[in-house]
């Protein structure tokens, strides 16, 4: 049973972000989530538009 003290001993030897880094890698999350909700809105609204258009010919 030296599966749970290794556990332990990987999580004490890893180095953790200090305040600023964590801060950095959220506001780096914020902005691609912000990015790929753009370019998936747009997309939407494109391929909505083009299948409208196409049934508009019918």
């Amino acid at each position: 049973m030296r599966f749970i003290p290794g556990i332990f001993k990987v999580l004490k030897d890893t180095t953790w972000p200090d305040h600023k880094q964590r801060w950095k890698d959220f506001l780096a999350v914020l902005e691609y989530t912000a990015f790929f909700t753009v370019i998936i809105f747009l997309f939407d609204k494109l391929i909505a538009k083009g299948v409208l258009s196409i049934l508009n010919m019918f």
